[in-house]
């Protein structure tokens, strides 16, 4: 007979567990047989002990089995998903999923909304006037299968033992633990139905894997997670020292996008983009090497098909596309504020995670899930790292609807911005790509 506390016992002894401990703690977990004070214990000594790879797909296999498996096997061709473990500024979803899809790979996404100093593409979304994002099945499947591309919220039913844990990791300072994230993640990438699943795993001060040591373990674990259950899966590690793109904030996060796929894009986000598109289209079978997928990304690029398969989506999902082109049409801040430089200077340094709190404080994300967020406000990140900057430039701009907020954020934005009177070299923007049984630095 199991117990709940023999299998605490045996993790906090560091003891592996076996599937059928496993699978008895997380059904007793959710059903509520076994109290939250022993599954926080249990999340406690997991943090601490960790778990081996058996133990950590074992923990997944169970959380996908606790809810319902999409069947996507109604959407034409290979399914590809894509999944980013959190960053500031990063819009790769909105740009690179359109530009997929364009080159002929069925995109069939759920997504998250934002919390702590990290973006959510669901809530860039609905700063398009109409667009829904909850949307029954058959309408997600009808939509791929007619547009090429969907993005909808995850339903209620999908991994309910992820919400559980969730709930508890939150509250017991366990949400970093790696087996945890791994499990977490994958588990709704799994219970998700796609054939393919592309990881965008961020590394620095801005993301939850703060060094590249554990990125990268973070990073192999959940390719063993996908690829053991079936699904051909990569992780693409990248920066998150300083913002990917320029733009912090719901709606001008849309605009940023929407000016990518009209070209304009910045260099690093275009990068990003371009990468995990090209892995996208090699895992599903569309092209042959990554430079092939890349070609055919810039090809989506510069004739606009990319653009207009974001406009297809948006008008099959509700959505105004005149919002696309007339920015007017999306949430406006009434506060503009300039922070402009006093004195010539490079930028050396601007710290992701501090400025994407900042943008959380002015209203744009949420530091409790149950947060109503303001979709106009955040900043415009106007000089990266390594830009030179004269005196009387601006360096940020804020967006905001409160003055007293945008007071208060000033002395953030400013001390996350560190200058230099050298010239300061860019940093390294994809460090590695992990697939099963293979690492390549970069």
């Amino acid at each position: 007979m199991i117990r709940a506390v023999d299998v605490i016992r045996k993790k906090r002894d560091g003891v592996p567990l076996a599937d059928d401990e496993i699978d008895y703690f997380l059904k007793g977990c959710c059903s509520g047989d076994i109290p939250d004070y022993q599954t926080a214990a249990f999340l406690m000594a997991t943090y601490f002990r960790g778990m081996n790879e058996k133990e950590v797909f074992s923990l997944t296999d169970s959380m996908v089995r606790s809810g319902k498996v999409v069947d996507l096997s109604g959407i034409k061709g290979t399914k590809v998903d894509k999944h980013s473990t959190g960053g500031v500024a990063d819009t790769t979803t909105l740009v690179v999923c359109p530009l997929v899809a364009s080159c002929g790979a069925p995109i069939a996404k759920m997504s998250g909304r934002g919390l702590g100093h990290t973006g959510g593409t669901l809530d860039k979304l609905e700063a398009i006037p109409g667009m829904k994002v909850s949307l029954t099945l058959d309408e997600f499947v009808n939509i791929v299968n007619s547009v090429g591309i969907s993005i909808i919220s995850q339903t209620d039913d999908l991994v309910p033992a992820d919400k559980k844990l969730y709930s508890l990791r939150d509250v017991t300072a366990t949400v970093d633990s790696i087996p945890l994230i791994a499990s977490s993640v994958m588990s709704k990438k799994i219970a998700g139905g796609s054939d393919v699943i592309v990881l965008d795993v961020k590394v620095g001060k801005g993301a939850f894997m703060k060094d590249l040591k554990d990125a990268m373990a973070l990073a192999k674990m959940m390719v063993n997670i996908g690829e053991t259950s079936g699904r051909r899966t990569v992780a693409v590690l990248t920066d998150m020292n300083q913002p990917l793109g320029r733009a912090i904030g719901n709606s001008l996060e849309v605009i940023e996008a929407c000016e990518a796929l009209k070209g304009r894009g910045p260099s690093e986000l275009m990068e990003v983009c371009l990468a995990l598109g090209s892995y996208m289209l090699i895992l599903a079978g569309i092209a042959q090497s990554f430079d092939i997928a890349s070609k055919m990304l810039q090809d989506a690029l510069v004739s606009g098909r990319g653009m207009d398969k974001l406009k297809e989506m948006v008008k099959a999902q509700g959505g105004d596309i005149n919002a696309l082109e007339d920015y007017s049409l999306l949430p406006q801040a009434k506060i503009k504020y300039e922070l402009k430089a006093q004195e010539d200077f490079y930028i050396s340094e601007l710290d992701a995670e501090k400025l994407g709190l900042c943008a959380m404080k002015l209203g744009a994300g949420r530091a409790k899930k149950e947060d109503k967020i303001d979709l106009a406000v955040g900043m415009v990140i106007n000089k990266k790292v390594g830009d030179y900057v004269n005196s009387g430039e601006s360096v940020v701009t804020i967006h905001g609807n409160d003055e007293r907020l945008v007071e208060e954020v000033l002395p953030e934005i400013k001390s996350a911005v560190k200058t230099s009177k050298q010239k300061v070299a860019k940093g390294k923007l994809i460090h590695a790509v992990v697939q099963r049984g293979l690492t390549q630095f970069l």
